[in-house]
């Protein structure tokens, strides 16, 4: 049955037993998790730029905090590809057999884009941001008293947006594929978005220029790896549509 068929309460009832799959593997992953968060932890607390600092904990609680959220977000990092196949499930009835096998092989391209969004954000922008701030409370006679939850909960808020971010390519595919943007409209408005780029990469980095050239760079080339995707896809789809007025001619005929 496609999705065009389908009643409201069977998009439901569908919707509900992929988010009931979502729910069990997660679970799973949370109890995976437990046994990974210490040694993850420990590995982050000895990197090389993580041992100039001294980590406190301010609260007694503290320690399990940064615990559970270390092992909450490993948990959506291994579910991840369980995500995106569901989300690829609910909608695939709703595709054409060879738009399926297509938008399919867009998982794993996914996952590693959104793993190297983070390795980005931890092995590159992190310490930039980690070393400023440290030699800025140097410059200003401060001894920074770092508590192990803030340094955690800071480091989550660097990385994980920047995994997201690097779904882009993947995203704008997605949205060539279903005709809602086009290759020729991401290059008309580039100037535009090479500023909003710039802009991004100056509120969250260091304010010197070249962190700035570190991080707006690879987001500048990731925008232009998007249009040749986008290229790619809008010719697919094209193709695809061509393809089905000359069936849809030769039948009427």
């Amino acid at each position: 049955m496609s999705q065009k068929d389908m009643t409201i309460f069977e998009h439901i009832s569908e919707l509900r037993k992929r988010l009931f799959v979502i729910v069990v593997f997660f679970i799973l992953a949370v109890i995976v998790s437990f046994f990974l968060s210490q040694p993850i932890i420990r590995y982050l607390q000895n990197s090389d730029y993580a041992k100039e600092v001294t980590m406190n904990a301010f609260r007694l609680t503290d320690p399990f905090k940064v615990f559970m959220e270390v092992t909450l977000y490993l948990a959506i990092v291994i579910i991840l590809p369980v995500i995106l196949y569901q989300l690829w499930a609910f909608i695939s009835p709703g595709l054409y057999e060879k738009e399926r096998k297509i938008t399919l092989s867009y998982i794993p391209i996914a996952l590693v884009l959104f793993l190297a969004g983070l390795a980005f954000a931890y092995f590159i922008l992190f310490p930039l941001i980690l070393r400023f701030m440290m030699k800025l409370s140097s410059q200003m006679d401060i001894n920074p008293v770092i508590g192990i939850n803030e340094y955690f909960s800071f480091l989550f808020q660097i990385t994980f947006p920047f995994g997201i971010l690097f779904e882009l390519p993947i995203v704008i595919m997605f949205l060539t594929r279903l005709g809602i943007i086009t290759p020729m409209f991401l290059a008309k408005i580039r100037k535009y978005a090479y500023f909003f780029l710039l802009v991004l990469a100056a509120f969250i980095t260091p304010p010197d220029v070249m962190s700035q050239i570190v991080v707006g760079v690879p987001l500048m080339i990731l925008y232009e790896i998007s249009i040749l995707v986008s290229k790619v896809g809008y010719r697919k789809a094209k193709a695809a549509e061509l393809k089905y007025a000359l069936q849809s001619e030769s039948e009427k005929k």
